[in-house]
């Protein structure tokens, strides 16, 4: 099937085929010629399949150029467009001149206002004076600063709906945890606790499936707020690694709550690796080795302390540098497996 025809597919299933005048060509032509791949064009008409209605001319160009002008390319409209297909359904004039107005004011730069909406383009979809301006207002209050305010920012599209109460009880909720409000743990806090009572119970409860205790949760949360963020899978897989096979206490898994965010492919299968060669040939002593730090130090200081330090650092280095790429290939079939189940 060509790309014409999915797309006069798409338009029919979606039932706005009959509401299309002059067909789906000349939308076509105009995101093509600012740029949009194919890719882009579909997923832009699957989100949002009204725009094969829209005026080219009246209603989608006058929004492309009122981006370029606040400096975004063709390249980065696109992108944008393709990771939130409801921006071209926007009122120009009632939420994208607005919306951005603000931002640039909140940031007093434009292009500060660009960032922000390159990381996150939902925001421009939200009714602002509702919703983000009473939560900025209340971060302010409570002493959060500024350049925490962009992290606020950027997290919005998973807050948006929060009334004023609860965002405020809610601030006011980390705030008594002891976690300071200049420090960028409280907005990842705020965001945690705002996904909602199940949410933060269904984690809990994998914790203390583990072996911890209520008080140990909470502690590893005010020190590092992404350990409720991350999802169910990843936290049960970096504890069963981390427990089972690497022989690690659970409960000290708890007092440094940063290592459940790290990568299995890019930081755990291969360092744990190079570890147990170390370890099967007697050149480390198990009690001596802090796994903590085997796996939290950066590139650099794990290169030079436990490949670089031994005469077989060059067999050292190609295990590492062969665990990292099979690791990476794995991460991209798994994710290509599920991507098709999806699909069917």
């Amino acid at each position: 099937m060509s790309f014409r025809s999915s797309t006069i597919e798409i338009s029919k299933q979606c039932y706005v085929y009959e509401k299309i005048v002059s067909g789906p060509d000349s939308v076509i032509a105009l995101l093509k010629s600012h740029g949009f791949s194919e890719t882009q064009i579909s997923k832009v008409i699957r989100g949002y399949p009204r725009v094969l209605c829209c005026s080219p001319e009246k209603t989608l160009l006058p929004k492309l150029e009122f981006f370029y002008s606040k400096g975004l390319s063709s390249p980065e409209l696109a992108k944008i467009s393709y990771a939130y297909p409801n921006l071209l359904s926007r009122s120009l004039e009632n939420y994208l001149i607005p919306t951005f107005n603000y931002l640039s004011d909140l940031f007093k730069s434009s292009e500060t206002a660009i960032a922000a909406v390159k990381y996150n383009p939902c925001i421009l979809g939200h009714d602002v004076e509702t919703y983000m301006v009473p939560s900025i207002n209340v971060l302010r209050d409570v002493g959060v600063p500024e350049r925490n305010i962009l992290l606020f920012i950027n997290i919005w599209h998973r807050i948006n709906k929060t009334s004023s109460h609860t965002f405020r009880n809610t601030v006011e909720a980390i705030k008594d945890m002891g976690i300071s409000p200049s420090s960028s743990r409280f907005i990842l806090a705020v965001n945690a606790k705002l996904y909602g009572r199940t949410y933060w119970e269904s984690k809990v409860n994998i914790y203390k499936r583990w072996g911890w205790s209520e008080e140990e949760v909470l502690a590893a949360f005010c020190k590092n707020p992404l350990c409720m963020l991350a999802s169910k899978d990843k936290i049960m897989a970096v504890m069963d690694f981390l427990v089972n096979k690497m022989d690690m206490e659970s409960s000290s898994i708890s007092k440094r709550p940063d290592v459940i965010v790290l990568s299995m492919e890019k930081r755990f299968i291969p360092r744990a690796a190079v570890f147990h060669f170390l370890l099967s040939k007697g050149l480390i002593n198990r009690k001596d080795t802090n796994l903590i730090t085997l796996f939290t130090c950066l590139e650099k200081a794990f290169l030079q302390k436990f490949v670089n330090s031994y005469n077989e650092a060059p067999q050292l280095l190609k295990l590492y540098q062969e665990k990292l790429v099979i690791s990476k290939l794995t991460k991209i079939f798994v994710s290509r497996e599920r991507h098709a189940v999806i699909l069917k």
